[in-house]
């Protein structure tokens, strides 16, 4: 079976594509805001690190625990139904957070949001896998995650300049009835899922055993999980933390720091989107590239555990914007299986990746309250917490370089047309 042909006027993907983004764009803000209100949620709730680390985690718990299920959903009912479904579930998410009285709430409140959230990028690469050519499919895939950065650079200085207006609460009560609107557009210009696909004779079944043995997933998992896993976890986190206390900045300087480092990341993936059709072309493959580029972000890294308080948010930046290549590997994973296997197959990966933010986010929190612990000052627990991230980061490029000589053929047959 093939996805239907590329539209051929603009306006055949550009439409669906924009509610989409509308869409995933309240999503990436509501994941990264706790970088920006992390001040807010301490003083008032008297949160350690690892508190913080939980807050903002939770909402990648939620995330995961559903992309398994969403898969088969993708699969079964398609992109628009499932989409539509779970956002319900975030607004209510979002209206719970609001309300919240302690930090036992909070935390269920932001894993139901992660819950209702689970399909917003899922939903898009499964509707492209189905309706677009592969190289538009690589373009859709990086503007999709170039407004998830504008998402989250909405998180930095626009929510601090809106804090002392509305509050937290407030903000998250305006978020609430954006999510509402958004799904309401949704309902109104996405173009139904139709009938459900049929499996077509002597193809092989959809089935999560066969996904995770591909070669393709078994080369790509462990660097999803680490280092994609860990810029989300940086930019959706940490790098608050580290300027305000490893770096000593306000937190409204720091906000502006957040929002340089997702202004870099918004033109990263603007980039890419304009560039893969033509790397497609020549021939340029995704492995390729991930092969000579992840050095660099490892450098990066390396770069700035070194400096340690001298690494400002332009460092961090050029991490995040050096290690952003490795988003490229979702779509590309998504290509090697067949259409109506890639709502699974991408929605176990994208388990991998938020698993990973996960643990590195809560475990990020933990390690630098461990070392704090031990005696070690704020600057040395952050630094050597980041450095033994940059060592499973390291393993985790080592792995997907072994692996190299292997081809997605060479287990089970799946044919990805």
């Amino acid at each position: 079976m093939t996805g239907l042909p590329s539209p051929a006027t603009p306006s055949g993907w550009i439409g669906p594509f924009a509610v989409f983004a509308a869409v995933y764009f309240l999503s990436a803000l509501l994941r990264a805001v706790t970088a920006t209100l992390a001040p807010s949620f301490s003083a008032e709730f008297n949160l350690g690190a690892a508190d913080l680390g939980l807050l903002a985690g939770a909402y990648f718990l939620g995330f995961s625990l559903l992309q398994l299920p969403l898969g088969a959903a993708l699969d079964d009912w398609g992109p628009r139904r499932v989409e539509l479904s779970l956002l319900a579930l975030a607004v209510t998410g979002c209206a719970v957070f609001a309300a919240a009285g302690d930090f036992v709430q909070l935390v269920l409140a932001r894993t139901l949001i992660g819950m209702g959230v689970a399909a917003c990028l899922m939903a898009p690469l499964t509707f492209f896998r189905r309706r677009f050519s592969p190289s538009l499919q690589l373009r859709c895939n990086s503007w999709m995650l170039m407004t998830g950065s504008l998402g989250m650079v909405a998180s930095t200085v626009p929510v601090q300049l809106l804090l002392p207006v509305l509050g937290w609460r407030g903000l998250f009560w305006a978020l609430c009835g954006l999510l509402a609107l958004a799904a309401v557009a949704l309902a109104r210009w996405l173009p139904r899922d139709g009938a459900r696909l049929v499996v077509p004779t002597g193809a092989p079944p959809a089935r999560y055993a066969d996904i995770v043995r591909h070669p393709q997933f078994v080369r790509m998992a462990p660097m999803g999980l680490v280092l994609y896993g860990g810029m989300i976890a940086m930019q959706a986190l940490w790098a608050g933390p580290w300027l305000t206390q490893v770096c000593g900045w306000t937190p409204a300087a720091a906000s502006k720091g957040l929002l340089l480092i997702n202004a870099g990341m918004l033109l990263a993936f603007l980039g890419w989107g304009w560039v893969m059709p033509a790397l497609t072309r020549r021939g340029l493959a995704v492995n390729t590239l991930l092969a000579w580029g992840v050095p660099v972000s490892l450098s990066v890294l390396a770069l700035n555990v070194w400096l340690g308080s001298a690494a400002a948010a332009v460092h961090w930046m050029a991490w995040c914007v050096c290690t952003s290549l490795v988003a490229l590997s979702q779509p590309a994973l998504g290509q090697a299986f067949p259409v109506h296997m890639a709502g699974r197959a991408l929605s176990a990966y994208n388990l991998a990746v938020f698993a990973g933010v996960f643990v590195l986010q809560w475990g990020i929190g933990a390690s630098i309250d461990g070392w704090r612990a031990a005696g070690l000052g704020v600057v040395d627990a952050y630094r050597v917490t980041l450095a033994g991230f940059g060592v499973l980061a390291l393993g985790s490029y080592l792995w997907f370089l072994g692996l190299r000589g292997r081809r997605a053929h060479n287990r089970g047959n799946l044919d990805p047309t």
